[in-house]
């Protein structure tokens, strides 16, 4: 009797009895395993020095795939044709996998280019995608890149290779420039031949090419003049802070002005106008500064 109601066959499904339990228990069971294992996977890559964020995501995808597994066996043991299903769900992987790995193929494309070419190197400044900081490490997927307080930015390599670099510390040499201004009523033979005398005084400016002073503007209240210096690479901050420093007592010293900017405001002073009488009480001077404040008014609204 158990046998016959066994293999009877549910209506509008063509599954026997016995099968669909055999599918829930193939159901059940897989699904139970596969949480052991990923039980077992996790505790097991949990002892390695994988950083805890992999760890996640390595096991996140070992359950998806696990899953996916125990339900193609369970529509399997039902009888259902799965693999079409496996056909066309290899099919969209496939698709997905090749988008989203194009990126992941043209960082290791890009990688490979710039340890082979070397526009950036190990412990060198730069600025790159906008980004300026010493680089720390060139990996094969992205740079990364340490700031000077000590921010730790990490750049795709498809954007260090597909974008300008500018490499601050490859050269053994840097010149240095500073701007100053000074007053129209200074003497700019006298403010330059002081900026030269403090440039070749300098120890750590090199004399070749030899340090000038060049006028860069006639700006509104200034005379601006660019002091430029040559020294290695590694004085180049020592030598810019000596300078702006050294040039701003120099020129206090021998008297240079150097003007911060200003504004005059002229104040333009009216006679009110005699008193008319014969207006209903009011005086002619209230209505001329009634309509002088209007007017003012009128002005700062437009």
């Amino acid at each position: 009797m158990s046998y016959v109601i066994m293999e009877q066959i549910i209506p509008y499904t063509g599954i026997t009895v016995s099968r669909l339990i055999f599918a829930i228990i193939v159901l059940i069971v897989g699904f139970f395993l596969s949480k052991y294992l990923i039980r077992i996977f996790r505790n097991g890559i949990r002892k390695t020095k994988i950083p805890d964020l992999t760890v996640q995501f390595l096991t996140h995808l070992l359950t998806v795939l696990l899953y996916a597994i125990v339900i193609l066996a369970f529509l399997k043991s039902l009888n259902f044709d799965v693999d079409s299903y496996i056909v066309g769900i290899s099919a969209v992987i496939g698709l997905v996998l090749g988008l989203g790995m194009q990126d992941t193929f043209t960082n290791l494309t890009a990688g490979v280019c710039v340890a082979a070419i070397r526009p950036i190197d190990m412990g060198e400044t730069v600025t790159v995608n906008g980004q300026t900081g010493k680089v720390r490490a060139v990996g094969i997927m992205s740079t990364e890149l340490l700031t000077p307080d000590n921010q730790l930015i990490t750049i795709p390599n498809k954007l260090v290779w597909g974008n300008s670099i500018v490499n601050m510390t490859r050269m053994p040499t840097r010149r240095v420039s500073v701007d100053v201004g000074i007053s129209y009523s200074s003497a700019i033979e006298k403010a330059i031949e002081i900026a030269l005398n403090l440039m070749k005084k300098h120890p750590l400016v090199l004399q070749d090419p030899e340090p000038a002073v060049v006028t860069t503007e006639l700006a509104n209240s200034s005379i601006n003049l660019q002091l430029r210096a040559w020294s290695k690479t590694g004085d180049f901050l020592a030598v810019k802070n000596s300078l702006t420093a050294g040039i701003f007592e120099a020129y206090n010293r021998e008297g240079i002005e150097i003007p911060f900017p200003q504004m005059d405001i002229n104040i333009k002073e009216t006679k009110p106008k005699e008193i008319k009488r014969g207006e209903s009480g009011k005086c002619a001077i209230e209505k001329d500064i009634t309509a002088q404040v209007e007017r003012h008014d009128m002005e700062e609204l437009y």
